[in-house]
């Protein structure tokens, strides 16, 4: 066991300063630590006053991506209030915004702080098809959609954009020359096989007519198509509408009401007299 009686008072006096040193090197060390990190809250807070680290006009946002759509058009969709400090715009919020109010997709936004600007890249969306109101009752499937108002587009995923969004923001005010009639948002999934099989398609298509899910009706240079219900089949039938190309050759055009491709290993004339007959062989 130690024995008190042998320590000296002089070590005693040793190991009280030595605890007193540690104590007051712990207190600087803390001093120091707390002094850092408000210097450094102070420093943030003031460097985010200064001028040069503001956003205070439209033009210090720089949109890239942008081709068809004006870039004054965008920046006067987004939610930001001049002056802002840099930092406190969330690039996120702004990508979102964006992405639900534009016809645009994959939107990147960054900040920049010398100069103080805001970087917006993305990418269109770039319509394919004009989509179209159903026409009145009286008009049967399959007749001319001329007289119908436009009310949105579609791209080649299916996504929707709504016609007067993307009319007002478009500088080259360029539509699709396809036509959809009758389009749902349970058509989705399907219509990005059938818009590559119509885009690939030799014999030209100018209107789909969807409105009757049983029986697809494509309007085409080689007059009224009837497919039946859209499946595996489609682009099969659209080979053997490619083999009657010399169709008007044997027949008028006048003659014929539709053809009916539903069985494409059966092609069926539909003529204006009410008969049905088998193409004459090519």
């Amino acid at each position: 066991m130690m024995d008190f009686s042998s320590v000296s008072s002089d070590e005693l006096a040793q190991r009280r300063r030595q605890l007193q040193r540690q104590r007051r090197s712990r207190f600087l060390q803390r001093s120091w630590q707390i002094l850092a990190v408000s210097g450094l809250t102070v420093g943030v807070v003031w460097l985010t006053t200064l001028p040069d680290w503001m956003i205070r006009s439209p033009n210090q946002i720089v949109i890239e991506g942008n081709q068809s759509f004006s870039s004054d058009m965008l920046r006067a969709m987004l939610a930001i209030r001049y002056p802002q400090s840099i930092l406190a715009l969330q690039p996120e919020a702004i990508a979102a915004q964006l992405e639900a109010e534009a016809p645009v997709s994959q939107v990147v936004v960054t900040r920049r702080m010398f100069p103080p600007r805001l970087t917006i890249q993305l990418q269109e969306r770039y319509p394919v098809a004009v989509a179209y109101t159903s026409p009145p009752t009286a008009v049967s499937p399959g007749q001319p959609s001329d007289h119908l108002a436009a009310v949105g587009l579609l791209d080649e995923k299916g996504t929707w954009i709504p016609y007067e969004k993307y009319v007002s923001l478009n500088q080259s005010r360029q539509l699709p020359t396809l036509k959809v009639i009758g389009f749902q948002e349970s058509y989705s999934s399907q219509w990005v096989s059938l818009y590559l099989a119509v885009s690939r398609s030799p014999v030209k298509i100018s209107e789909i007519d969807w409105r009757e899910p049983g029986n697809l009706i494509l309007q085409t240079e080689l007059g009224i198509i009837h497919c039946g219900p859209y499946g595996e089949r489609f682009p099969e039938q659209l080979r053997v509408l490619d083999q009657m190309r010399r169709l008007p050759d044997s027949i008028s055009a006048d003659e014929i009401a539709y053809i009916d491709l539903s069985d494409p290993e059966v092609p069926m004339l539909e003529l204006t007299s009410g008969t049905r007959e088998e193409p004459p062989s090519p």
